[in-house]
């Protein structure tokens, strides 16, 4: 296999998130409402099976609503940027095998980044500590869960090493 096309596709995956959280935080920042509404009806577990058992987790607080909200749109900005940046440091390197692997390290933490937040933040604490999944109105645990098996491929791919010298 041409060891450039394979280094080449990790920068372009990279790259692919960057652009994917670059464009949901920008979604976040210019239409608030729309997926706000989507985190309140998490938080104040309004749209899960009535007369739950776990509704004593429910957070009621509209500022808390929005310091939550915020720190998503803060983590989508920070894995945009660091798969950003991780990218042009793979591009960089990308004819010196050993300084490639280096540079990955960015890229590296930008993916974990998305996939804590859309694994751990959407799926555990929203879907389960929330109850996300009852919800007919709020349950965005698939479209979590796509992202996380992307973000969770390209980061097992990225994180391959890169041994053979480019020809």
């Amino acid at each position: 296999m041409n060891t450039m096309y394979t280094r080449l596709s990790k920068v372009v995956l990279v790259w692919s998130i960057a652009l994917f959280a670059s464009l949901v935080a920008f979604n976040n920042i210019t239409d608030y409402d729309s997926n706000f509404v989507t985190i309140q009806h998490v938080l104040t577990m309004d749209t899960t099976f009535p007369g739950n058992q776990g509704l004593w987790r429910a957070i009621e607080s509209p500022t808390i609503h929005h310091l939550i909200y915020g720190f998503i749109i803060v983590n989508e900005i920070v894995i945009a940027g660091l798969c950003g940046l991780g990218g042009w440091r793979l591009v960089k390197n990308i004819k010196r095998p050993t300084a490639f692997n280096q540079a990955k390290r960015l890229a590296i933490l930008g993916l974990t980044l998305g996939f804590l937040l859309w694994f751990t933040g959407f799926m555990t604490i929203g879907g389960e500590w929330f109850l996300m999944w009852q919800s007919e109105v709020a349950n965005r645990q698939q479209a979590a869960f796509r992202l996380v098996m992307i973000i969770g491929v390209v980061l097992v791919y990225l994180t391959q090493t890169d041994e053979e010298k480019y020809p």
